[in-house]
């Protein structure tokens, strides 16, 4: 059985896209981050039923992680990860800034104590307890 011609579009909404792309889970959420200030587009505020078209630029923010790509191929429906990645490319310095802040996180993360003891720590504490 053939798969009907895709059709390519012109142009598409934010949430839409930011969905199909697999930025966010749901259209709801790409909503929220897009109202909450979230997401940029060409350096510049954004609706969730902006207009985007190719090479537009999006700054894209998820907790910590900060993203800036260029969009290559607008797409109104959601695949598998694989063909949401050929939808926009991430910029060098994006790139660069994200691994450095992940290092950054990894090292702090390394020196923290942890916040709770484990069981064999919480037997060495009443071991050190019940020798006074």
């Amino acid at each position: 059985m053939n798969k009907p011609p895709t059709i390519p579009i012109s142009d598409t909404r934010a949430d839409v896209w930011l969905w199909a792309a697999r930025f966010f889970k749901t259209r709801s959420l790409a909503r929220h981050a897009i109202e909450g200030g979230r997401v940029d587009v060409n350096d510049a505020g954004c609706k969730p039923a902006k207009t985007l078209h190719v090479g537009d630029r999006l700054k894209i923010s998820r907790g910590e992680e900060r993203l800036e790509v260029e969009l290559l191929v607008l797409s109104d429906k959601r695949g598998p990860a694989s063909v949401a990645q050929t939808l926009y490319r991430e910029t060098d310095a994006s790139r660069v800034a994200r691994e450095a802040a992940r290092e950054q996180h990894r090292l702090v993360g390394a020196n923290a104590p942890p916040k709770r003891p484990d069981k064999q720590a919480r037997r060495e504490l009443r071991r050190l307890k019940d020798q006074r």
